[in-house]
């Protein structure tokens, strides 16, 4: 078995620096973290990142969080400069937006491609440094798209491979990318591409045909294969999962159950309705609220009998853009409570923090509904998550957004809405409110299957097997060059 080098924008953790003077460690949240990070505890590997602090990285504190993680800890150090232009700039004003087909939203600066660059040759660096022959170099999102270029320019020949956890936008809308043709030839420099669904596999081949006349997209039913540069990449689908024993295990727990009955306690004749989500515009979050409110509006029986516990996990609050987004979903919350609350109702109740993992757990197994309404999403492990969860009766319902990459896997089960349709998402939060107990069953039965076979455990072993040749191909390949060199 190859040895694993896992390479992200971010260490599973974030350090930071207290008024005290005193270094928190926090455990980083998202889906690549809970993906990754259980796989790499049991098999053992490599972790490349950033720990989430501009300038001098502290030691101690890093050894500290580090300690018993099971896998060695490689950091890479930014600038702030560097990360208001690589992280806050080009990664998340440019790539982020344009690829969940927002690009109004998009800062086209020229200086964030070039520091863009810098970072990720010298996340390249590190990899150099670290790494071995017959190495699995596994790059992770959207953020580090340009380092197996850098990679190969450092003459580093280890099996170089890559997976876009977000979505990849088509031709129209990649095509207002300034560098769409520089990011694809360095995309095209990784050895093995992977995407979540079909959708995004399609688009970026359409976009390769599009951009590239130097690329060749051979036809292919299974694992797509592109000639370029005298070499052959692939390229296919792998569905990211969640680690579902672990979800199903925690909720079953007697902790989690004593906090599900408090919560649900709290609520006397409703029934629960779930958001849970990270600050960010592609969310869905105002349209989803603006969707509760017009459903209170027209259906009166719903008054009463219903609430929506909103969770939002602060994010990237250092850009203007979300500081104005949350003052958008505040003033709605506010609308919504103001116009129809009683004295003994409150039909939202909206928290901006992070959750506990038995909290959220709780919420998960409590709330007889989930809204998840992205306006788009590579996949959303939100609605696996809900999922392996409902254990009660399998009595969960989930409303999923028809643009998050999950609807592919769960479309059989899950209730499929267009978030821009508000008056859509009213009318099927009434459906499910009236929804029979046997056709939730059946619906959510559908759904955990899924999510149990096709966890995360599955989903890098598939990608692992696709990748299975690559390491063995580039150790001949090294041989066959050190051969010469000895010559």
């Amino acid at each position: 078995m190859s040895r694993l080098i896992v390479v992200s924008n971010r260490l599973p953790f974030a350090l930071d620096l207290t008024s005290e003077d005193l270094w928190t460690v926090t455990p980083a949240a998202g889906g690549l973290v809970s993906a990754i990070e259980p796989v790499l505890r049991e098999r053992g590997g490599t972790w490349i990142g950033w720990p989430g602090v501009a300038g001098e990285i502290p030691r101690t504190p890093l050894e500290k969080a580090t300690r018993g993680a099971g896998y060695a800890v490689v950091p890479v150090s930014l600038s702030k400069a560097e990360r208001d232009e690589f992280y806050y700039g080009y990664s998340n004003e440019v790539i982020w937006p344009l690829f969940h087909d927002l690009q109004n939203f998009c800062h086209f600066e020229p200086a964030f491609w070039e520091t863009y660059k810098t970072v990720n040759e010298r996340y390249a660096d590190a990899i150099a440094r670290h790494c071995q022959l017959g190495d699995f170099i596994w790059v992770h999102d959207y953020h580090l798209m340009y380092v197996a270029q850098a990679l190969r320019a450092r003459r580093v020949h280890a099996a170089l491979t890559f997976f876009l956890h977000i979505p990849f936008p088509p031709f129209d809308i990649f095509a207002k990318l300034p560098q769409q043709q520089r990011l694809l030839r360095a995309l095209l420099e990784f050895d093995l591409l992977g995407f979540q669904t079909r959708r995004d596999l399609r688009n970026f081949l359409q976009c390769v045909r599009r951009v590239l006349s130097d690329a060749e997209v051979l036809p292919s039913a299974g694992i797509q294969r592109i000639h370029y540069g005298g070499r052959e990449i692939r390229a296919s689908r792998f569905p990211i999962g969640i680690d579902f024993e672990s979800f199903e295990k925690g909720a079953v727990s007697e902790e989690v159950a004593q906090r599900t009955r408090k919560l649900r306690a709290a609520f006397p004749g409703c029934q629960l309705m779930l958001g849970a989500d990270r600050l960010d515009y592609s969310k869905g979050i105002p349209e989803r609220l603006r969707a509760f409110r017009d459903a209170l509006e027209r259906h009166r029986e719903l008054r009463g009998r219903v609430v929506l516990i909103q969770n939002v996990v602060p994010s990237r609050v250092e850009i203007p853009r979300y500081h104005e987004f949350k003052d958008r979903i505040d003033r709605l919350v506010g609308d919504i409570n103001g116009r129809f609350s009683t004295d003994t109702w409150l039909p939202v109740h909206y928290r901006f923090r992070s959750l506990n993992r038995d909290d959220l757990l709780a919420h998960y197994r409590a709330c007889e509904i989930a809204l998840v309404t992205p306006l788009k999403d590579g996949m959303n492990l939100v609605a696996k998550e809900y999922c392996a969860c409902s254990v009660d009766k399998n009595d969960g319902v989930l409303i999923l957004s028809q643009f998050a990459g999950a609807a592919e896997q769960l479309k059989p089960g899950a209730v499929l809405v267009n978030p821009y349709d508000v008056e859509q998402v009213a009318d099927t939060i009434l459906k499910v409110f009236r929804m029979s107990a046997a056709e939730r069953s059946a619906r959510m039965k559908r759904m955990r299957r899924v999510v149990r076979d096709e966890n995360v455990f599955w989903w890098v072993d598939s990608f692992l097997k696709a990748g299975s040749q690559l390491t063995i191909r580039s150790a001949r390949i090294a041989s066959r060059r050190q051969a010469k060199i000895t010559r």
